[in-house]
């Protein structure tokens, strides 16, 4: 059986009060008090009410007054207040409303009015009360559901960086492998990488390369091109590091540098087990082609114009620019513009030709690069520039 509501009614008029109760009382647990003072203290005191009524003209306090106290304390604002008047003016009823009542029965009584008035407002406030009740659950789900995502957003974020940290790690294991046993200092791989880049950026809009150069795809190129070489760690020492020109039987071995590196990437990516590997696959593609040429005449595969790898490319100019302005055995060190000048010279046979059109636009910007990670000290051994 649904339990019986409360209700909370002022009138200093005991007339009043007890055709009210005769009125409400078969129907809800009716309180009844006789001035503003005492349905403030019993409400005060825990007393229940879902409905308050009201009268507006009692001594002491009054009705409206009664009613702004009750919606000004967070206690009570949410209790539902019908005033009971015999005022008809217009201003009163808008003033009542003004303090947040929520209706006026006029006085006399009209004992259907009042039960179905009584009736409409509980049925209203418990659908408020509801509705409230659902939407603070419905926030405290968000909350919730907000938290565990901010919580999956920072296991995110945790292991891409560390997926960026075992990228760097394993791309400084690397390149600390490879210039142990090569001829090539760090500062050659750091120039090759921003020569990369700086490329990259110049030819993304081209409408060859638009799509194929985006930021992710270029940042991977800057973060793969040090293992250009890696493959060197395969060969030899008598080769790697001969000071003089090498015959062709040891021409051949060299050139499997290309293979080797392309081997011990691939390894690398098969231990990965599922995990993100685009920046070794991106390292596996300039390892392999680099020293591919735009005319098939390069190695290992003899791979022509955009067969050959955009990163592989890209690496290629990168490579050979910073074998001519650095100083070998062989080779005095070129200066920038005869270096851009003999590159200019491949267009179309070593170098795609958009790409050497590319590099003679920002030809300034590479010898800045070089001029800022220029090498304290000569390298030594023998460089693979063919």
């Amino acid at each position: 059986m649904e339990q019986m509501a409360h209700l909370l009614v002022a009138d200093d008029q005991p007339e009043n009060l007890l055709i009210l109760e005769e009125t409400l009382g078969e129907h809800y647990r009716v309180h009844a008090v006789q001035s503003g003072h005492q349905a403030l203290d019993y409400l005060e005191g825990g007393g229940p009410a879902e409905l308050v009524l009201l009268d507006v003209v009692m001594p002491g306090m009054s009705g409206f007054e009664v009613c702004r106290r009750l919606k000004s304390s967070p206690g009570t604002r949410g209790i539902p207040v019908v005033f009971l008047s015999s005022l008809d003016s217009p201003a009163d009823e808008e003033f009542g409303l003004s303090l947040g009542a929520e209706d006026f029965i006029h006085k006399p009584f009209s004992a259907p009015v009042v039960l179905v008035r009584v009736r409409n407002h509980l049925k209203l406030a418990r659908a408020t009360r509801l509705l409230r009740s659902r939407n603070e659950d419905l926030e405290r789900l968000v909350v919730e559901r907000t938290r565990e995502i901010r919580v999956q957003a920072d296991e995110l974020v945790q292991r891409e960086q560390q997926i960026i940290a075992a990228q760097g790690a394993t791309i400084t294991a690397f390149c600390s492998l490879a210039e142990a046993r090569d001829n090539e200092t760090g500062n050659h791989i750091r120039r090759t990488q921003h020569y990369v880049r700086m490329l990259a950026e110049e030819l993304r809009d081209h409408p060859r390369f638009r799509g194929m150069l985006e930021d992710d795809t270029i940042m991977l190129l800057f973060k793969s091109a040090p293992l250009h070489d890696v493959g060197k760690v395969g060969i030899p020492d008598a080769i790697l590091l001969k000071p003089g020109k090498l015959i062709a039987e040891e021409w051949r071995v060299m050139q499997r540098h290309c293979e080797y590196g392309r081997d011990a990437i691939a390894l690398a990516r098969g231990d990965l087990h599922g995990m993100d590997d685009s920046f070794l696959r991106c390292a596996q593609e300039i390892a392999y082609s680099h020293h591919e040429r735009w005319n098939g005449g390069g190695y290992p595969q003899g791979a022509a114009g955009d067969a050959i790898p955009v990163s592989a490319r890209l690496m290629a100019i990168a490579d050979v620019y910073d074998a001519l302005i650095s100083h070998r055995v062989y080779k005095p060190a070129f200066p920038h513009d005869r270096s851009i000048a003999m590159i200019r010279e491949e267009r179309g046979r070593h170098f795609d030709p958009d790409m050497v059109d590319a590099l003679l636009r920002i030809a300034d910007q590479f010898n800045s690069i070089a001029e800022s990670f220029s090498d304290a000290s000569e390298p030594r051994g023998h460089e693979t520039l063919a």
